[in-house]
């Protein structure tokens, strides 16, 4: 049985909830999300607060699944989420312009990544990216395309690369 659909959501002030039938819309300063709800789930709010239940008694999973989707959608819109990425490689630079991120990779073109809707690419220096933006799978989905333009190879560690990330580095192969 899922612990996770059994905490409370809290709604912070500047975050409107609208629970419509099946339908969830969260507004704030941040942005608009909406979600449809699975046929198991229901929702109970009172006082800013926002209880996630499943309508049977065994889909404490599903109840569990929404209610992490619903939190994530509170806290894009009144915080949002970021993803950073580091370029690693010599001649690797990253270029913001607008809606599009100019990237030199070492290739024999330079690649052109044009941000989707709702999400914001700047680079504070030019071997670091932030994709930031008020939802979190939308956030995460950009940053992956960005990292498969090239990803870290395990001799030199060159690539582009996540903040956090650790690239196990191999040995050269002897002679």
């Amino acid at each position: 049985m899922s612990r996770v659909a059994k905490n409370p959501i809290s709604i912070p002030s500047g975050v409107t909830f609208k629970l419509g039938g099946d339908h969830v819309a969260v507004k704030g300063g941040k942005g608009e999300l909406s979600l449809d709800l699975h046929p198991d789930v229901e929702l109970e709010e009172s006082d800013g607060v926002i209880n996630v239940k499943p309508k049977q008694g065994t889909a404490w999973a599903m109840a569990g699944t929404f209610r992490a989707l619903i939190n994530n959608m509170v806290v894009g819109v009144s915080q949002g989420f970021e993803k950073k990425l580091n370029l690693v490689g010599v001649g690797y630079r990253a270029q913001a312009q607008g809606k599009v991120l100019n990237l030199t990779l070492g290739f024999s073109h330079p690649v052109n990544y044009e941000a989707p809707e709702g999400i914001t690419i700047t680079t504070p220096s030019q071997t670091e990216i932030v994709v930031a933006g008020s939802d979190k799978q939308r956030v995460g989905q950009v940053a992956a395309e960005i990292r498969a333009f090239r990803p870290p190879e395990p001799y030199k560690g060159k690539g582009v690369r996540y903040a956090d990330e650790h690239v196990a580095r191999k040995e050269a192969k002897k002679k």
